[in-house]
């Protein structure tokens, strides 16, 4: 049986040892064990508003562990957009999705207001299956950046008319109302049903792996709006993201997959400056962190990256706090500029070491998969 290491021991060892963190692109254990030596599968996971703080609170509000504590790698990303040293989760999005930075509100367009090609969409393109699961609406700004191309990003019956088309393998998350009682009077899930989709929703059925056939598309609808926030009874991320991998894996029929998930109500809570949501959101994010680290183990053929698209809410852990028992402050209500951190476990983890921009997350995952040609605007 492998042994897995917290990322600060393996810092400590590779110290001692005057080597680098990871000396092997292929591991998070200590002993080689079978590990590709470049990934089939990516699995990009957001923390929306994920800072360090936040990571902290969570940590030490869960008994001082998490799984991120698994991965072996740590770097570190700039946030800031092509106009704004504090960005928002659009023009984030669009950079980690397409290597660009743009301008704020902006989804899939670069700073010119031209349309950007994004990982999601370069993966169909080469064959690759694709997916994302989000606590948010299918249309916010964090999944629409991987397949949408709008100037500004609450443009959500565009968004979703982009959808349709874009032949996404897996989805999840809310929305509802954007697809079916729309204010232009349309319903797209005949058009999401005329393009071999199965098309599921809270309203009429569960969210379970009995009914699901991997030769078609498939689509889950988890709320008429956005979905309700975990410490109200909405707990479907950890499952639906398990569910991805499977379903993508066999769907993919041995070309691999590129799927995002998107822990979107992390940043709401910092909005609130909500603290008992905020760690109730971040818990969750972890253990849907736990669900993939345990598919990636044992696929071995599966890069995962968590990070954030920026930080929300400037959080503190202040004096006398204790473990289990924090003191938490906000300084603020909206982003700030704090650089966010990188994990990344399997194979070609390596390349996610350093201090770099987050348009290099989409240049970094293009390398891992091997992608050689470059990419632009249409």
């Amino acid at each position: 049986m492998r042994q897995l290491y917290p990322a600060g021991f393996l810092l400590l060892v590779c110290l001692l040892l005057e080597c680098t963190v990871v000396k092997h692109s292929d591991t998070v254990v200590v002993s080689k064990d079978g590990f590709a030596e470049k990934p089939k599968n990516i699995i990009l996971m957001i923390g929306d508003g994920m800072g360090l703080a936040q990571i902290s609170a969570a940590m030490y509000s869960n008994g001082n562990q998490l799984n991120l504590e698994q991965f072996p790698v740590v770097g570190l990303q700039k946030t800031y957009s092509s106009d704004n040293l504090i960005t928002d989760s659009a023009a984030a999005a669009t950079a980690m999705a397409s290597g660009v930075k743009t301008y704020f509100n902006a989804v899939g367009m670069d700073a010119k207001v031209q349309p950007v090609k994004s990982i999601i969409e370069e993966c169909e393109e080469r064959g690759l299956s694709t997916g994302f699961v989000v606590s948010s609406s299918v249309v916010h700004a964090t999944p629409a950046a991987f397949y949408a191309h709008q100037k500004y990003r609450a443009l959500y019956e565009q968004i979703a008319e982009e959808l349709v088309g874009k032949d996404i393998d897996f989805i999840v998350g809310g929305g509802k109302k954007f697809l079916t009682n729309r204010i232009d009077g349309k319903n797209l899930y005949p058009l999401f049903k005329a393009n071999n989709y199965q098309v599921r929703d809270y309203f009429s059925d569960e969210l379970d792996e009995s009914s699901l056939m991997t030769d078609q598309k498939f689509m889950f609808i988890t709320a008429y709006d956005d979905p309700l926030p975990a410490n109200q009874g909405r707990n479907y991320l950890p499952y639906a993201s398990k569910l991805g991998t499977t379903f993508l894996k066999k769907h993919a029929q041995g070309n691999g997959f590129f799927m995002l998930v998107e822990g979107s109500q992390i940043d709401w809570a910092g909005h609130s400056n909500n603290k008992n949501q905020l760690i109730t959101e971040l818990l969750d994010f972890d253990r849907t962190i736990g669900e993939i680290l345990q598919f990636a183990s044992q696929d071995k053929e599966t890069l995962v990256i968590v990070t954030a698209d920026h930080e929300t809410g400037g959080l503190a852990i202040q004096p006398k706090s204790k473990m289990n028992k924090l003191r938490l402050a906000f300084s603020t209500k909206v982003h700030t500029a704090t650089m966010v951190p990188v994990f990344a476990f399997g194979p070609k983890a390596e390349l996610f070491n350093g201090v770099y921009e987050n348009t290099e997350i989409h240049t970094k995952m293009r390398q891992a998969l091997g992608f050689d040609s470059l990419n632009g605007t249409y």
